[in-house]
């Protein structure tokens, strides 16, 4: 038996690049972290599928190494939570066993499935129910699309799951669907928070595919012998069904309450108002908090920093050799190099759409444009020009946010780009907002391992767990000095997709 009195949680992110494990004591510290990664594959044009069987062994191998880094013993993990990616389709078997790669959220190989459904059951119908406009990025046109192109498989699916759920079916053996990403499937009802069976009908979507739903701080079960065996968890450890990603860094952020707004900078990039009533936006994408009574308004790009780890991969082989001269990450340096150039990139101006665009231009055929170029630009340009565009899109989304009624004071940032100083000043500055900078790194792990623990009485309730846990490590005001400048490259921002969109659509 273990003998320590004090007592941790566990949170697990099933990113899109790397999963991320955390060990946090109560008042939110990190005691050991990892990550695993795993790829996404690219088979055919507007595909991006990953192997769900990857992510849980990077689980397995993680967990077993944080907890080696911390050595505590497994039985002094109070409880377990688990986030994750959006809008994956896993299809399981009734042996549990997984049929076919996901599509994950930067997949649209069901675009023309989705405008046939919109154009058959109406678009307004769909959205009054939903809440979100049928788009191809969701789970919903994938379920449909396994239907169309691969039936043999989908005859054999008995559930389909979410990446969190997924793992917390490995974890546990118990089959469920979290609230907060039941946005994903637009037979969810967003005021009730429940299954539609009409809607399900309409769509052609089996009803039985669809698992139980739980609120996020829920327990789900216990961790089974197997899955201790394999993860290095101690047999059960309880689980609760955790929740998407981007709701679990606004947990972690600090944010519960209404109006308060989280700004995400992982691989995408976005924004996520609370709100305490329904406020549905065509434009935007409404889904449950993971705190109970709560919703999300929330902009997404396929751009956020993503790009700039794009750039990393494509053009930065001289500062991957100088950063490991120099005992430095590439990232940074590519930081720094941005840092010399003139706000506003001396007129070159990006548009991240790197896998089509999300909110709100909801473009699966929009591209990545680098506009402004001449003998006098830089890599350096390029680098600070791609920051840029990124803060315009968050700017984009806010300003569609504003028209529908949302209100928005201040950003609390999170996610690997808030570790940039320049970046995070640049969002600043392009949306007239301060931004508060929380645990960049952990936001969303910390988050996960809240709902465990108030889910588990290891905490009172959501308000306790943020106050314990949540430290503002800095805060950026708005240079105002700079907002005629970044307005004009705004403004070209804008109608670079205007003019360059028909563009975009020619086959």
């Amino acid at each position: 038996m273990s003998k320590s009195l004090e007592k941790y949680l566990l949170g697990i992110d099933i990113g899109t690049s790397a999963c991320k494990v955390a060990l946090f004591d109560r008042q939110g510290k990190v005691i050991a972290s990892g990550s695993g990664e795993y790829p996404v594959y690219y088979p055919e044009p507007g595909y991006a599928e990953q192997d769900p069987g990857q992510w849980w062994e990077a689980v397995c191998s993680t967990i077993k190494t944080v907890l080696s880094k911390s050595g505590i013993d497994n039985r002094d993990i109070a409880a377990v939570g688990v986030d994750g990616q959006s809008w994956s389709a896993i299809a399981l078997d009734k042996e549990g066993e997984l049929l076919a790669n996901t599509p994950i959220w930067m997949d649209t190989r069901a675009d023309a499935i989705c405008r046939r459904l919109n154009r058959e059951i109406g678009e307004d119908e769909i959205f009054s129910l939903a809440g979100n406009p049928l788009q191809a990025s969701y789970t919903t046109g994938k379920i449909i699309w396994y239907k169309e192109n691969m039936p043999q498989i989908y005859k054999r699916i008995y559930k389909i799951l979410q990446s969190n759920s997924f793992i917390v079916y490995r974890l546990t053996g118990v089959l469920s669907q979290d609230k907060s990403q039941g946005y994903g499937l637009h037979c969810f009802d967003m005021r009730r928070g429940s299954w539609d069976r009409d809607m399900c009908r309409a769509l052609g979507i089996e009803y039985d595919f669809l698992p139980d739903i739980y609120e996020c701080h829920q327990p789900v079960g216990k961790v089974t012998p197997e899955a201790a065996k394999q993860c290095g968890l101690a047999a059960g450890t309880p689980v609760v069904a955790g929740g998407l990603d981007a709701a679990c860094g606004t947990l972690g952020a600090g944010v519960i309450y209404p109006d308060q707004t989280q700004e995400q900078g992982g691989q995408a990039g976005g924004m996520s108002i609370c709100l305490d009533s329904y406020s549905a936006d065509p434009r935007l994408i409404l889904g449950f908090h993971v705190v109970p009574g709560l919703w999300l308004l929330q902009g997404g790009t396929t751009g956020g920093g993503g790009v700039m780890r794009w750039i990393e991969k494509e053009f930065a082989d001289l500062e991957k050799e100088e950063a490991a001269r120099l005992g430095k990450s590439t990232l940074a340096l590519l930081d720094e190099a941005a840092g010399r150039i003139n706000p506003g990139s001396d007129g070159v101006v990006f548009l991240p759409y790197m896998a089509g665009e999300r909110s709100p231009v909801w473009d699966v055929k929009a591209k990545g444009v680098f506009y402004g170029l001449d003998f006098s630009k830089s890599k350096a340009h390029l680098v600070r020009a791609a920051m840029e565009g990124v803060a315009f899109s968050l700017r984009h989304n806010l300003e569609v946010a504003y028209a529908a009624g949302a209100k928005v004071k201040m950003l609390r940032a999170m996610g690997g780009a808030a570790n940039s100083l320049l970046w995070t000043q640049i969002k600043a500055d392009v949306t007239g907002l301060p931004i508060e900078v929380v645990a960049s790194d952990t936001a969303t792990t910390l988050g996960a391992a809240i709902l465990a623990g108030v889910g588990t009485g290891f905490y009172r309730d959501f308000d306790e767990a943020v106050k314990l846990t949540v430290r503002v490590r800095r805060q950026h005001e708005p240079d105002e000095s700079k907002r005629s400048l970044y307005d004009k490259n705004y403004r070209i921002y804008l109608d670079l997709y205007n003019s360059l969109k028909e563009i975009m659509h020619r086959e």
